[in-house]
């Protein structure tokens, strides 16, 4: 039987940056099998040491879950299509999330209704549906790419009091997808650009600007007056945090990531169905998959799913409609795209299943959650400034560089003389490598090196080995700003 496999952006480095796969097996573990054999670099994304899929990726036959290996031995049909969906990260609700007793107490004044008169106008939302929207309270968390679309649209269509976090400054690299910041507002907080965006959009919303980094001791605090979360984060860590949050609060979380050109958006209520956790019970190790920053994103993705996230926000808010609940929209802008899967409550979930171990929002280091972090028993991961670095090429030291990043990254800035291998590709190439000398390995932000390096160790590669300490981050006004020429 010959299928289609669709592989998201985040493991197509992993096999040749191919899109869609046509698959041969009678079964969907005859597809993984076919993958592994024909893609050997997808076997360490994909599968842990003991052999079980990593609990970062998800696989579908169409819209059904087969990640487990009961489901693995599913018979295929015709026209089947296999997706490998990792973490980048319905049904009707029965009633709004704001009660009749709230949207009473707000009242429409004619320029309100003048104002929201296409939204007055519609069966489903009308005068009771607006008065509700202007009585809610949503947090938008992360104004970034996601943030910018929801903010605007939230603003526009009348949400009472938008809460907006975000630690960050508006940096001009930004200006290519975060539409609510301009070339005046570079070095500026985002929150304070966000802010002057919504007041010109619609000076009545009430706005509460937290310009704080999500961490477990304030995500709790963050998000407590708000009737609905909306995650427009781009790490891990802030997710996990943000969902977690979400559970012991009883909020309904509207979730969306972008990666490239695929995104995905959902509703995570553990009241009505699964959590975050549910669908990713624990995030790929840093540096396996390239972030959004690291890996790049189409401009126009950011407000396609955004855009969605703010329709979900209102449809929560009004009551009706088909939510996202219980599912999720995977979004190909690149290859026009778009599937919707089943997401379910995983009965063993530590945060919302029967017997859940998670009663608070806990800290965790995300470089310790994933292996990076070295323990007193380990060799340490040796590192090397970029002025060090420097200073060795200036001399003519013989030594081999090793580049991990992805071949787009790559074509923005190349790093002078170095060899590029990607980290799939390590293990099996590492006899291109002279243990005589040392080699030094580079990548944007120190991260995917230190990956690279560890897994060099567990394959038995002796030699010398120094990880870029900053990554290329730390090299460009040291090494690039001097040696142009290279580039």
């Amino acid at each position: 039987m010959q299928v289609i496999v669709y592989v998201s952006a985040t493991l197509r480095g992993f096999v040749n940056r191919n899109a869609k796969i046509e698959a041969e097996g009678e079964t969907v573990k005859d597809i993984i099998t076919f993958l592994k054999d024909e893609y050997p670099d997808l076997q360490k994304a994909l599968f842990e040491e003991d052999g079980s899929i990593r609990p970062f990726v998800n696989i579908y036959r169409n819209e059904e879950n087969v990640t487990d290996d009961e489901r693995q031995k599913t018979v295929l049909k015709e026209g089947d299509i296999i997706r490998l969906l990792p973490a980048i990260a319905g049904g009707a609700p029965s009633k709004s999330v704001i009660s009749d007793e709230r949207r009473k107490e707000v009242t429409l004044d004619d320029k309100e209704i003048e104002r929201f008169n296409r939204h007055l106008m519609l069966r489903e939302i009308s005068v009771k549906g607006q008065k509700r929207i202007k009585a809610a309270k949503v947090v938008v968390i992360g104004l970034g790419s996601l943030g910018a679309p929801v903010i605007q649209y939230l603003a526009a269509a009348g949400v009472g009091t938008i809460g907006i976090v975000d630690f960050d400054e508006v940096s001009l690299g930004n200006l290519q997808s975060q539409v609510i910041h301009g070339t005046r507002d570079v070095n500026r907080p985002k929150t304070a650009s966000a802010r002057d965006k919504i007041k010109a959009i619609n000076p009545k919303i009430k706005i509460e600007a937290v310009n704080e980094k999500v961490e477990a001791d304030n995500i709790e605090e963050l998000i407590e007056p708000y009737d609905i979360v909306v995650d427009c984060t781009d790490n891990y860590k802030s997710r996990y945090l943000i969902s977690d949050a979400c559970v012991l609060l009883k909020k309904p979380l509207v979730f969306g990531a972008i990666y490239q050109y695929e995104g995905q958006v959902s509703v995570f209520d553990a009241n009505q169905g699964p959590c975050y956790r549910c669908q990713f019970p624990a995030p790929p190790p840093a540096g396996l998959v390239p972030t959004c920053a690291e890996g790049g994103t189409i401009s126009p993705l950011g407000g396609i799913i955004g855009s969605i996230q703010a329709n979900e926000v209102l449809k929560l808010i009004i009551g009706g409609g088909e939510s996202l609940t219980g599912k999720m929209l995977v979004v190909d802008s690149w290859n026009l795209n778009f599937s919707i899967i089943d997401v379910k409550k995983n009965e063993k979930c530590p945060i919302c299943g029967k017997t859940p171990s998670i009663f608070e929002v806990e800290d965790f280091d995300y470089e310790d959650f994933c292996g990076l972090k070295q323990e007193d028993t380990e060799i340490p991961v040796e590192g090397i400034s970029a002025d060090d670095l420097a200073e060795r090429i200036e001399r003519g030291d013989a030594m081999t560089l090793i580049d991990v990043r992805e071949p787009h990254e790559r074509a923005i800035c190349r790093f002078p003389n170095a060899k590029a291998i990607p980290i799939g590709q390590l293990a099996r190439r590492m006899n291109e490598l002279d243990p005589d000398v040392d080699t030094i390995f580079i990548c944007r932000e120190g991260k995917r090196s230190i990956l690279a390096i560890n897994t060099l160790r567990e394959a038995g590669y002796k030699g010398p080995m120094y990880n870029l300490k900053g990554g290329i981050e730390s090299a460009q006004n040291i090494i690039f700003s001097n040696e142009g020429a290279w580039l």
